[in-house]
Protein backbone atom coordinates (compact mmCIF):
# COMPACT_ATOMS: atom_id res chain seq x y z
CA UNK A 1 0.00 0.00 0.00
CA UNK A 2 1.30 3.45 -0.94
CA UNK A 3 0.64 6.78 0.78
CA UNK A 4 1.46 10.29 -0.43
CA UNK A 5 2.93 12.99 1.84
CA UNK A 6 4.60 16.36 1.55
CA UNK A 7 7.16 15.40 4.20
CA UNK A 8 8.12 12.08 5.74
CA UNK A 9 10.29 12.01 8.84
CA UNK A 10 12.35 8.88 9.44
CA UNK A 11 12.82 8.70 13.21
CA UNK A 12 10.53 9.88 15.99
CA UNK A 13 13.01 11.33 18.49
CA UNK A 14 12.97 14.95 19.55
CA UNK A 15 14.54 16.17 16.29
CA UNK A 16 12.12 14.14 14.20
CA UNK A 17 8.88 14.87 16.02
CA UNK A 18 9.74 18.58 16.36
CA UNK A 19 10.37 18.75 12.61
CA UNK A 20 7.03 17.02 12.00
CA UNK A 21 5.15 19.42 14.29
CA UNK A 22 6.65 22.48 12.59
CA UNK A 23 5.95 21.03 9.15
CA UNK A 24 2.33 20.38 10.09
CA UNK A 25 2.01 23.92 11.46
CA UNK A 26 3.17 25.13 8.04
CA UNK A 27 0.39 23.20 6.33
CA UNK A 28 2.43 20.24 5.07
CA UNK A 29 0.92 16.77 5.11
CA UNK A 30 3.39 14.94 7.33
CA UNK A 31 4.17 11.43 8.53
CA UNK A 32 6.65 10.00 11.03
CA UNK A 33 8.16 6.53 10.88
CA UNK A 34 9.42 5.12 14.19
CA UNK A 35 10.38 1.51 14.92
CA UNK A 36 10.23 1.91 18.69
CA UNK A 37 8.45 4.60 20.73
CA UNK A 38 8.01 8.26 19.86
CA UNK A 39 10.42 10.39 21.85
CA UNK A 40 13.55 8.49 20.91
CA UNK A 41 16.74 8.39 22.96
CA UNK A 42 16.11 11.70 24.75
CA UNK A 43 12.80 10.63 26.24
CA UNK A 44 13.35 6.91 26.80
CA UNK A 45 17.11 6.31 27.17
CA UNK A 46 18.78 9.67 27.66
CA UNK A 47 17.91 13.16 28.81
CA UNK A 48 14.68 12.58 30.71
CA UNK A 49 15.34 9.30 32.55
CA UNK A 50 18.91 10.27 33.45
CA UNK A 51 17.81 13.66 34.78
CA UNK A 52 15.11 11.96 36.81
CA UNK A 53 17.80 9.81 38.45
CA UNK A 54 19.98 12.88 38.95
CA UNK A 55 17.11 14.69 40.67
CA UNK A 56 16.49 11.75 43.02
CA UNK A 57 20.22 11.66 43.79
CA UNK A 58 20.20 15.38 44.52
CA UNK A 59 17.21 15.06 46.86
CA UNK A 60 18.87 12.14 48.65
CA UNK A 61 22.03 14.19 49.12
CA UNK A 62 20.01 17.15 50.43
CA UNK A 63 18.06 14.94 52.83
CA UNK A 64 21.28 13.49 54.23
CA UNK A 65 22.62 17.05 54.65
CA UNK A 66 19.55 18.22 56.57
CA UNK A 67 21.40 18.99 59.79
CA UNK A 68 23.23 21.77 57.95
CA UNK A 69 19.87 23.54 57.71
CA UNK A 70 18.79 22.63 61.23
CA UNK A 71 16.65 19.71 60.10
CA UNK A 72 17.27 16.50 62.04
CA UNK A 73 15.82 13.14 61.14
CA UNK A 74 16.57 9.77 62.66
CA UNK A 75 17.28 7.99 59.40
CA UNK A 76 17.31 8.73 55.68
CA UNK A 77 17.13 5.66 53.47
CA UNK A 78 17.19 5.18 49.72
CA UNK A 79 14.44 3.20 48.00
CA UNK A 80 16.04 2.66 44.60
CA UNK A 81 13.06 0.71 43.31
CA UNK A 82 10.89 3.77 43.94
CA UNK A 83 13.54 5.95 42.25
CA UNK A 84 13.18 3.81 39.14
CA UNK A 85 9.38 3.84 39.38
CA UNK A 86 9.35 7.63 39.49
CA UNK A 87 11.66 7.75 36.48
CA UNK A 88 9.24 5.51 34.56
CA UNK A 89 6.27 7.69 35.58
CA UNK A 90 7.96 10.84 34.30
CA UNK A 91 8.84 9.17 31.00
CA UNK A 92 5.30 7.79 30.60
CA UNK A 93 3.69 11.19 31.16
CA UNK A 94 5.91 12.85 28.58
CA UNK A 95 5.42 9.97 26.14
CA UNK A 96 1.66 10.46 26.37
CA UNK A 97 2.24 14.14 25.71
CA UNK A 98 4.20 13.46 22.51
CA UNK A 99 1.46 11.13 21.25
CA UNK A 100 -1.11 13.84 21.96
CA UNK A 101 0.94 16.35 19.95
CA UNK A 102 0.92 14.01 16.95
CA UNK A 103 -2.87 13.78 17.07
CA UNK A 104 -3.28 17.50 17.67
CA UNK A 105 -1.18 18.34 14.61
CA UNK A 106 -2.73 15.58 12.46
CA UNK A 107 0.61 13.84 11.92
CA UNK A 108 0.37 10.22 10.77
CA UNK A 109 2.61 7.87 12.78
CA UNK A 110 3.79 4.58 11.27
CA UNK A 111 5.22 2.04 13.72
CA UNK A 112 7.81 -0.16 12.05
CA UNK A 113 11.30 -0.33 10.55
CA UNK A 114 11.68 2.31 7.86
CA UNK A 115 14.10 1.98 4.94
CA UNK A 116 14.77 4.57 2.27
CA UNK A 117 14.13 3.30 -1.24
CA UNK A 118 15.56 4.47 -4.54
CA UNK A 119 13.74 5.86 -7.57
CA UNK A 120 10.67 3.90 -8.64
CA UNK A 121 7.61 4.14 -10.83
CA UNK A 122 5.99 6.07 -7.98
CA UNK A 123 8.76 8.64 -7.54
CA UNK A 124 11.62 9.59 -9.87
CA UNK A 125 13.78 10.58 -6.89
CA UNK A 126 15.12 8.47 -4.04
CA UNK A 127 13.67 9.23 -0.65
CA UNK A 128 10.44 7.29 -0.36
CA UNK A 129 10.29 5.13 2.77
CA UNK A 130 9.22 1.50 2.96
CA UNK A 131 7.83 0.71 6.41
CA UNK A 132 8.00 -2.91 7.54
CA UNK A 133 5.50 -3.47 10.33
CA UNK A 134 5.65 -6.09 13.07
CA UNK A 135 3.14 -8.29 11.22
CA UNK A 136 5.36 -8.28 8.12
CA UNK A 137 3.15 -5.94 6.10
CA UNK A 138 5.01 -3.28 4.13
CA UNK A 139 3.66 0.19 3.40
CA UNK A 140 5.44 2.71 1.19
CA UNK A 141 5.37 6.42 2.00
CA UNK A 142 6.03 8.63 -1.00
CA UNK A 143 6.90 12.24 -0.30
CA UNK A 144 8.42 15.31 -1.89
CA UNK A 145 10.86 15.67 1.00
CA UNK A 146 12.47 13.34 3.51
CA UNK A 147 13.93 14.27 6.90
CA UNK A 148 16.30 11.66 8.37
CA UNK A 149 16.27 11.78 12.17
CA UNK A 150 17.36 8.30 13.22
CA UNK A 151 19.48 9.47 16.17
CA UNK A 152 22.48 7.70 17.68
CA UNK A 153 23.51 4.79 19.91
CA UNK A 154 26.23 4.43 22.55
CA UNK A 155 29.69 3.87 21.11
CA UNK A 156 31.70 0.96 22.47
CA UNK A 157 35.40 0.10 22.68
CA UNK A 158 37.00 -3.01 21.17
CA UNK A 159 37.61 -5.55 23.90
CA UNK A 160 35.05 -3.99 26.22
CA UNK A 161 32.03 -5.74 24.77
CA UNK A 162 28.74 -4.85 26.41
CA UNK A 163 27.25 -7.82 28.24
CA UNK A 164 24.51 -5.98 30.15
CA UNK A 165 25.69 -7.48 33.44
CA UNK A 166 29.24 -6.38 34.24
CA UNK A 167 29.94 -4.06 31.30
CA UNK A 168 27.21 -1.54 30.54
CA UNK A 169 26.40 1.48 28.44
CA UNK A 170 24.08 4.18 29.71
CA UNK A 171 21.17 2.25 28.14
CA UNK A 172 21.70 -0.72 30.46
CA UNK A 173 22.63 1.45 33.44
CA UNK A 174 19.24 3.16 33.28
CA UNK A 175 17.56 -0.20 33.82
CA UNK A 176 19.53 -1.25 36.90
CA UNK A 177 17.28 -2.85 39.50
CA UNK A 178 19.90 -2.56 42.23
CA UNK A 179 22.77 -0.16 42.70
CA UNK A 180 26.25 -1.70 42.51
CA UNK A 181 28.67 -1.19 45.37
CA UNK A 182 31.28 0.18 42.96
CA UNK A 183 31.41 1.42 39.37
CA UNK A 184 34.29 2.12 36.99
CA UNK A 185 33.23 4.72 34.43
CA UNK A 186 35.27 4.70 31.22
CA UNK A 187 34.99 8.17 29.70
CA UNK A 188 34.78 11.55 31.38
CA UNK A 189 32.61 13.38 28.91
CA UNK A 190 29.07 14.61 29.56
CA UNK A 191 27.43 11.22 30.10
CA UNK A 192 30.32 9.89 32.17
CA UNK A 193 30.44 12.77 34.62
CA UNK A 194 26.66 12.85 35.05
CA UNK A 195 26.67 9.16 35.96
CA UNK A 196 29.64 9.67 38.26
CA UNK A 197 27.77 12.44 40.08
CA UNK A 198 24.48 10.59 40.57
CA UNK A 199 26.07 7.27 41.52
CA UNK A 200 28.30 8.99 44.07
CA UNK A 201 25.26 10.71 45.61
CA UNK A 202 23.54 7.32 45.81
CA UNK A 203 26.50 5.99 47.78
CA UNK A 204 28.29 4.04 45.04
CA UNK A 205 32.11 3.96 45.08
CA UNK A 206 32.99 5.61 41.75
CA UNK A 207 36.17 5.71 39.68
CA UNK A 208 36.13 7.70 36.45
CA UNK A 209 38.86 7.25 33.81
CA UNK A 210 39.18 9.81 31.02
CA UNK A 211 41.61 9.38 28.08
CA UNK A 212 42.16 13.13 27.65
CA UNK A 213 44.10 15.17 30.21
CA UNK A 214 40.97 16.55 31.88
CA UNK A 215 37.30 15.81 32.45
CA UNK A 216 34.72 17.26 30.00
CA UNK A 217 37.57 18.24 27.63
CA UNK A 218 35.30 20.31 25.36
CA UNK A 219 34.47 22.73 28.17
CA UNK A 220 36.50 25.68 29.45
CA UNK A 221 39.70 24.66 31.25
CA UNK A 222 38.78 26.44 34.48
CA UNK A 223 35.36 24.80 34.63
CA UNK A 224 36.90 21.39 33.96
CA UNK A 225 39.45 21.83 36.75
CA UNK A 226 36.76 22.94 39.19
CA UNK A 227 34.64 19.89 38.43
CA UNK A 228 37.60 17.57 39.00
CA UNK A 229 38.38 19.30 42.29
CA UNK A 230 34.81 19.01 43.53
CA UNK A 231 34.53 15.39 42.41
CA UNK A 232 37.68 14.49 44.34
CA UNK A 233 36.34 16.35 47.35
CA UNK A 234 33.23 14.16 47.19
CA UNK A 235 35.34 11.00 47.14
CA UNK A 236 35.13 10.24 43.42
CA UNK A 237 38.40 8.87 42.10
CA UNK A 238 39.33 10.88 39.00
CA UNK A 239 41.91 9.52 36.56
CA UNK A 240 42.82 11.65 33.53
CA UNK A 241 45.26 10.89 30.75
CA UNK A 242 44.12 7.34 31.45
CA UNK A 243 43.91 4.50 28.95
CA UNK A 244 41.92 1.40 29.82
CA UNK A 245 43.67 -1.77 28.60
CA UNK A 246 40.85 -4.06 27.36
CA UNK A 247 43.14 -7.07 27.04
CA UNK A 248 43.58 -7.04 30.82
CA UNK A 249 39.85 -7.22 31.59
CA UNK A 250 38.88 -10.08 33.88
CA UNK A 251 35.34 -10.87 35.02
CA UNK A 252 34.33 -12.85 38.06
CA UNK A 253 31.42 -13.59 40.33
CA UNK A 254 32.02 -10.39 42.33
CA UNK A 255 32.59 -8.06 39.39
CA UNK A 256 35.57 -7.22 37.23
CA UNK A 257 39.13 -5.97 37.22
CA UNK A 258 41.05 -4.10 34.53
CA UNK A 259 44.37 -2.27 34.20
CA UNK A 260 44.50 1.43 33.42
CA UNK A 261 47.65 3.08 32.09
CA UNK A 262 48.55 6.71 32.69
CA UNK A 263 51.67 8.85 32.78
CA UNK A 264 52.22 7.60 36.32
CA UNK A 265 52.25 3.96 35.22
CA UNK A 266 49.60 1.24 35.31
CA UNK A 267 47.13 0.54 38.08
CA UNK A 268 44.68 -2.32 38.56
CA UNK A 269 41.10 -1.22 39.21
CA UNK A 270 38.45 -3.51 40.63
CA UNK A 271 34.74 -2.71 40.46
CA UNK A 272 31.42 -4.50 40.56
CA UNK A 273 30.42 -2.98 37.21
CA UNK A 274 31.88 -0.91 34.38
CA UNK A 275 30.04 1.84 32.50
CA UNK A 276 31.47 2.51 29.02
CA UNK A 277 30.77 6.13 28.19
CA UNK A 278 32.89 7.07 25.17
CA UNK A 279 30.43 8.95 22.99
CA UNK A 280 27.70 8.01 20.55
CA UNK A 281 27.56 6.95 16.90
CA UNK A 282 24.96 7.74 14.25
CA UNK A 283 22.22 5.19 13.54
CA UNK A 284 22.74 4.66 9.81
CA UNK A 285 22.70 0.87 9.53
CA UNK A 286 19.85 -0.69 7.60
CA UNK A 287 18.00 2.55 6.83
CA UNK A 288 18.62 2.40 3.06
CA UNK A 289 21.07 5.28 2.86
CA UNK A 290 22.88 3.37 0.09
CA UNK A 291 19.81 3.84 -2.13
CA UNK A 292 20.48 7.58 -2.29
CA UNK A 293 23.36 9.89 -3.21
CA UNK A 294 23.46 11.25 0.35
CA UNK A 295 27.10 11.74 1.39
CA UNK A 296 28.32 10.16 4.62
CA UNK A 297 31.58 11.38 6.15
CA UNK A 298 33.26 9.87 9.23
CA UNK A 299 30.09 8.00 10.06
CA UNK A 300 27.73 10.98 9.84
CA UNK A 301 25.47 12.41 7.14
CA UNK A 302 26.93 15.58 5.66
CA UNK A 303 24.54 18.55 5.67
CA UNK A 304 24.69 22.26 4.96
CA UNK A 305 23.69 24.94 7.46
CA UNK A 306 20.02 24.41 6.63
CA UNK A 307 20.21 20.64 7.18
CA UNK A 308 20.11 19.69 3.48
CA UNK A 309 22.13 16.68 2.36
CA UNK A 310 23.77 16.27 -1.03
CA UNK A 311 20.27 15.27 -2.19
CA UNK A 312 18.53 18.69 -1.84
CA UNK A 313 15.13 17.17 -1.03
CA UNK A 314 16.58 14.97 1.73
CA UNK A 315 17.47 16.50 5.09
CA UNK A 316 19.19 15.13 8.20
CA UNK A 317 18.72 16.49 11.73
CA UNK A 318 19.99 15.56 15.16
CA UNK A 319 22.74 13.12 16.04
CA UNK A 320 22.96 11.58 12.55
CA UNK A 321 24.48 14.72 11.00
CA UNK A 322 27.59 15.04 13.16
CA UNK A 323 26.67 18.30 14.86
CA UNK A 324 26.24 18.82 18.58
CA UNK A 325 24.59 15.73 20.03
CA UNK A 326 22.14 17.66 22.18
CA UNK A 327 18.36 17.33 22.31
CA UNK A 328 17.74 21.06 21.96
CA UNK A 329 20.16 21.21 19.01
CA UNK A 330 18.21 18.41 17.30
CA UNK A 331 14.92 20.18 18.00
CA UNK A 332 16.22 23.44 16.52
CA UNK A 333 17.57 21.63 13.47
CA UNK A 334 14.20 19.98 12.97
CA UNK A 335 12.54 23.40 12.86
CA UNK A 336 15.21 24.70 10.45
CA UNK A 337 14.65 21.75 8.10
CA UNK A 338 10.86 22.10 8.11
CA UNK A 339 11.03 25.84 7.50
CA UNK A 340 13.58 25.43 4.71
CA UNK A 341 11.28 22.95 2.99
CA UNK A 342 8.45 25.47 3.35
CA UNK A 343 10.58 28.19 1.75
CA UNK A 344 10.88 30.39 4.84
CA UNK A 345 14.69 30.75 4.73
CA UNK A 346 15.29 30.06 8.43
CA UNK A 347 18.26 31.46 10.32
CA UNK A 348 20.42 28.60 11.63
CA UNK A 349 22.53 29.09 14.75
CA UNK A 350 26.31 28.53 14.71
CA UNK A 351 27.22 25.47 16.75
CA UNK A 352 29.21 27.45 19.32
CA UNK A 353 26.13 29.54 20.12
CA UNK A 354 24.04 26.53 21.11
CA UNK A 355 24.06 26.25 24.92
CA UNK A 356 25.66 23.16 26.41
CA UNK A 357 24.41 21.87 29.76
CA UNK A 358 25.75 19.16 32.07
CA UNK A 359 23.57 18.11 35.00
CA UNK A 360 26.15 17.07 37.57
CA UNK A 361 26.22 18.40 41.13
CA UNK A 362 27.05 21.22 40.73
CA UNK A 363 25.72 21.82 37.24
CA UNK A 364 27.74 23.13 34.30
CA UNK A 365 26.57 25.25 31.39
CA UNK A 366 28.30 27.15 28.61
CA UNK A 367 27.81 29.04 25.39
CA UNK A 368 30.22 30.63 22.94
CA UNK A 369 34.00 30.31 22.80
CA UNK A 370 36.10 29.11 25.70
CA UNK A 371 38.97 31.36 26.75
CA UNK A 372 41.45 29.08 24.98
CA UNK A 373 39.39 29.00 21.77
CA UNK A 374 39.00 32.77 21.77
CA UNK A 375 42.74 33.28 22.09
CA UNK A 376 43.41 30.73 19.33
CA UNK A 377 41.02 32.67 17.08
CA UNK A 378 43.14 35.77 17.61
CA UNK A 379 41.05 37.70 20.12
CA UNK A 380 42.60 39.72 22.92
CA UNK A 381 40.31 38.77 25.73
CA UNK A 382 39.03 40.28 28.93
CA UNK A 383 37.84 37.87 31.61
CA UNK A 384 35.25 38.38 34.31
CA UNK A 385 34.78 35.81 37.07
CA UNK A 386 32.35 35.77 39.97
CA UNK A 387 32.26 33.04 42.62
CA UNK A 388 29.03 31.72 44.08
CA UNK A 389 30.72 31.95 47.50
CA UNK A 390 30.09 35.70 47.32
CA UNK A 391 26.40 35.36 46.45
CA UNK A 392 23.73 35.76 49.13
CA UNK A 393 21.21 33.34 47.53
CA UNK A 394 23.90 30.68 47.17
CA UNK A 395 24.80 30.98 50.84
CA UNK A 396 21.14 30.79 51.84
CA UNK A 397 20.67 27.71 49.65
CA UNK A 398 23.83 26.03 50.89
CA UNK A 399 25.18 25.75 47.32
CA UNK A 400 28.30 27.89 47.12
CA UNK A 401 30.60 25.78 44.92
CA UNK A 402 31.49 27.11 41.50
CA UNK A 403 31.64 30.35 39.55
CA UNK A 404 30.61 32.13 36.36
CA UNK A 405 33.27 33.12 33.85
CA UNK A 406 32.67 35.64 31.06
CA UNK A 407 34.97 35.94 28.05
CA UNK A 408 34.85 39.21 26.09
CA UNK A 409 36.81 40.85 23.29
CA UNK A 410 39.05 43.59 24.68
CA UNK A 411 38.83 45.75 21.57
CA UNK A 412 35.09 45.71 20.81
CA UNK A 413 33.84 44.56 24.24
CA UNK A 414 31.77 41.94 22.36
CA UNK A 415 30.66 38.94 24.36
CA UNK A 416 32.57 35.83 23.22
CA UNK A 417 31.56 33.18 25.72
CA UNK A 418 30.03 32.44 29.10
CA UNK A 419 31.00 29.40 31.18
CA UNK A 420 29.32 28.37 34.40
CA UNK A 421 29.68 25.77 37.11
CA UNK A 422 27.41 26.07 40.11
CA UNK A 423 23.82 25.84 41.36
CA UNK A 424 21.06 25.92 38.71
CA UNK A 425 23.37 27.24 36.00
CA UNK A 426 21.56 25.17 33.36
CA UNK A 427 18.69 27.62 33.88
CA UNK A 428 20.89 30.73 34.02
CA UNK A 429 22.67 30.03 30.71
CA UNK A 430 19.63 31.11 28.70
CA UNK A 431 20.21 34.75 29.65
CA UNK A 432 23.71 34.48 28.21
CA UNK A 433 22.22 32.92 25.09
CA UNK A 434 19.80 35.83 24.70
CA UNK A 435 22.70 38.24 25.14
CA UNK A 436 24.44 36.57 22.19
CA UNK A 437 21.30 36.75 20.03
CA UNK A 438 20.94 40.47 20.79
CA UNK A 439 24.68 41.11 20.38
CA UNK A 440 24.71 42.55 23.87
CA UNK A 441 28.01 43.50 25.46
CA UNK A 442 28.83 42.60 29.07
CA UNK A 443 28.14 46.21 30.04
CA UNK A 444 24.66 46.06 28.45
CA UNK A 445 23.83 42.83 30.29
CA UNK A 446 24.99 44.43 33.54
CA UNK A 447 22.48 47.26 33.03
CA UNK A 448 19.61 44.80 33.48
CA UNK A 449 18.44 44.96 37.09
CA UNK A 450 18.68 41.47 38.55
CA UNK A 451 16.54 40.64 41.60
CA UNK A 452 18.13 40.16 45.01
CA UNK A 453 18.62 37.62 46.40
CA UNK A 454 18.76 35.37 43.33
CA UNK A 455 21.19 33.07 41.57
CA UNK A 456 20.83 35.34 38.53
CA UNK A 457 22.92 37.98 40.30
CA UNK A 458 26.02 35.86 39.68
CA UNK A 459 25.86 36.49 35.94
CA UNK A 460 25.23 40.20 36.56
CA UNK A 461 28.34 40.38 38.75
CA UNK A 462 30.46 38.36 36.29
CA UNK A 463 29.50 40.76 33.49
CA UNK A 464 30.53 43.70 35.70
CA UNK A 465 33.77 41.88 36.53
CA UNK A 466 34.82 42.07 32.87
CA UNK A 467 35.01 45.83 33.38
CA UNK A 468 36.62 45.48 36.81
CA UNK A 469 33.43 46.83 38.39
CA UNK A 470 31.96 43.84 40.23
CA UNK A 471 30.18 45.09 43.32
CA UNK A 472 30.49 42.17 45.72
CA UNK A 473 34.05 40.92 45.30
Amino acid sequence: MNHQYDIVVLGGGIGGYTAAIRAAQLGRKTAIVEKDKLGGTCLHRGCIPSKSLLRSAEVYHTARSGETFGIRSKEVTLDFARVQERKAEVVAQLYNGVQYLMKKNKIDVYRGHGRIVGPSIFSPKPGSVAVEKEDGEVETLISANLIIATGSSPRTLPGLEIDGKCVLTSDEALQLEELPKSMLIVGGGVIGVEWASLLNDFGVDVTIAEYEDRLVPLEDDDVSRELARLFKKRGIRVMTGAQVLPETLEKGAQGLAVSIRSKNGSVRIEAEKMLVSVGRQANLDDIGIENTNVKVEKGYIRVNERMQTSEPHIYAVGDVNGGLQLAHAASHEGVVAAEQIAGLEPSPSPAHLIPRCIYTRPEMASIGWTEKQARELGYEVEIGVFSFKSLGKALVSGDTDGFIKVVADRGSNDLLGVHMIGPHVTDSISEAGLAHVLNATPWEVSQTIHPHPSMAEALFEAMLAVQGKALNI
